[in-house]
């Protein structure tokens, strides 16, 4: 059966026929957020770090801090590769050097230790404490990139560093 054709509008807004996707084509995620930019993901990453936050408060609450890590992590693992999987990215893993495989799971293996450390921070203490102090991390960043990756630290950001230490410490300890 024939694509149901849309009119087109002349112009920015113009309108394309509609078209199927053969069940064989892989999905390209890439084109789907491609009008989304670095800022946009950002964004969207704080929220589900918020959501995060709570939902790991409530969920830790009567047990052991490490197995409600592992129990996480397993579920991330899952997501994780089903995306992959839905997104066709399965194909390109015989392309990532041995470079890359050693610092990704050293990446992972310091995202555990941060999960671990999280999950049992927020286990004892307030979430609306532990999280802001979680957010140091901004200022580790801008200190480790500055001498391992050689990114410049501009007034700015060293003015935006030391505000973020500031904000950590008023909410945190006040």
């Amino acid at each position: 059966m024939p694509d149901a054709a849309v009119p087109k509008r002349e112009g920015k807004n113009e309108i394309r026929p509609a078209t199927r996707r053969n069940a064989s084509q892989p999905r390209d995620f890439h084109a789907y957020t491609q009008g989304m930019t670095w800022v946009i993901w950002s964004l969207l990453s704080a929220f589900f770090a918020a959501a995060t936050a709570i939902l790991a408060k409530i969920g830790v609450s009567g047990v052991d801090s490490n197995l409600a890590t592992a129990i996480r992590t397993s579920v991330v693992l899952v997501f994780a590769w089903m995306l992959v999987a839905l997104t066709n990215g399965v194909s390109s893993m015989s392309t990532i050097s041995s470079r890359t495989w050693l610092f990704l799971s050293l990446s992972g293996i310091a995202t555990g230790l941060s999960w671990l450390c999280y999950f049992r921070a927020l286990q004892l203490g307030p979430a609306s404490k532990v999280a802001p102090i979680d957010k140091l991390s901004v200022v580790l960043v801008i200190i480790a990139a500055a001498i391992f990756l050689r990114e410049p630290v501009s007034l700015t950001t060293a003015i935006g560093g030391a505000l973020v230490l500031a904000g950590v410490l008023t909410l945190a300890f006040a």
